[in-house]
């Protein structure tokens, strides 16, 4: 059987279902990193080259995200440009957040000891918000079980609100997309912050991370305090002293990237455009329900959530057994966890119930 992804991908020697923690690496991005690793130790490899990569994962990003390009920051974790929104925020603003939701997203508001952290079931988030609510920071996808956030909700919610502090009235909402990107594009219309490590669902390694700032963004809202000579509207006359002029688009708020993870994100990105996000959340999300259906027949309650994660509270145990068997899924929160994505198939997650039936 072929999975969506084909010849993109190695054949595996095990069942990979564990894309919500790492998602595979397509042929062609392992391909260009190989290439790149050689060029670099044996000198045929200048920075100018680097930028470029770098240039065109930006803008990969941005047309799978469906915004400006200019709006795109490039940096190495959402904890960063989490932290980067948590301090433009006022002493005693309220920030409101779903619980349990993943920490690299809410810790940077909770270090902040003079800001008001209220949290609220994901649910019941949109009722949750208030006239006091600053800001809301939630996950579009939950780590721990793959519900779905509704952001259309959430904005509504937060439009409704009289002004809290700023021009346009209402909360700024800060949406996470590490579980979603992929598979699923959040609305540009229902954010103003996007978040969004791309190391599980656009398959790159580790040390991509993009942030997507608000059109509207006001001039001193968010300050580039962590801006190094990339930031620079002319990076190579921005490297000693004082930056004369930061960029004049998001890119003010980059920050020095990891030059080889941006370079294989071009080609993985350009992999997730090729065969579109529509199709392949279609895809994950069917395998996705065949699990859960024959989660269902075994007696097992998985959370009831449209994503291609599928959780099954109280089956943690199982991991080990599973991965004795050559099935590779994870635990979080107490739940099995499994995730399904483009290069696997029906016959990965009828391999999967079979094991948890014991045959």
């Amino acid at each position: 059987m072929t999975s969506l992804g084909g010849a993109e991908f190695a054949p595996l020697t095990k069942t990979y279902l564990n894309t919500a923690s790492t998602g595979l690496l397509p042929l062609r991005t392992a391909k260009a990193l190989k290439a790149a690793a050689d060029d670099g130790a044996y000198g045929r490899v200048g920075p100018d080259g680097n930028f470029a990569a770098l240039a065109a994962a930006r803008a990969g990003f941005a047309r799978l995200a469906g915004v400006p390009v200019d709006r795109v920051a490039a940096g190495n974790s959402v904890a960063t440009h989490a932290g980067l929104i948590a301090r433009a925020l006022p002493s005693g603003a309220e920030v409101l957040i779903a619980d349990d939701d993943f920490s690299s997203l809410v810790n940077p508001f909770a270090v902040r000891t003079d800001l008001k952290l209220r949290s609220a079931p994901l649910e019941k988030l949109a009722e949750a918000v208030g006239p006091q609510t600053a800001l809301v920071a939630v996950s579009a996808v939950q780590s721990a079980d793959g519900r779905v956030a509704d952001l259309a909700a959430l904005r509504a919610a937060a439009d409704a609100q009289p002004d809290a502090g700023r021009e346009r009235g209402g909360p700024r909402i800060v949406v996470d997309a590490t579980q979603a990107m992929g598979w699923l594009t959040p609305d540009p219309r229902h954010y103003d912050y996007l978040l969004c490590g791309s190391y599980k669902w656009l398959m790159c390694p580790h040390g991509v991370s993009l942030l997507v700032v608000p059109g509207d963004l006001g001039p001193d809202e968010l300050v580039a305090y962590h801006s190094g000579w990339v930031a620079g509207e002319e990076p190579w006359n921005s490297c000693y002293g004082p930056i004369a002029q930061l960029a004049h688009s998001a890119r003010r708020f980059d920050e020095r990237p990891a030059f080889l993870a941006y370079l294989a994100a071009e080609h993985s990105f350009a992999l997730v455009e090729e065969l579109g996000t529509e199709r392949i959340g279609a895809y994950d999300l069917a395998l996705a329900d065949r699990c859960r259906a024959g989660a269902r027949e075994l007696g097992l309650t998985p959370v009831e959530a449209r994503s291609p994660i599928v959780a099954l509270p109280g089956q943690g145990a199982a991991a080990e057994r599973l991965k004795a068997a050559g099935v590779e899924a994870s635990v979080r929160a107490g739940n099995l966890r499994a995730a399904f994505h483009l290069y696997n198939t029906e016959a990965d997650v009828d391999r999967l119930l079979a094991v948890l039936a014991g045959s």
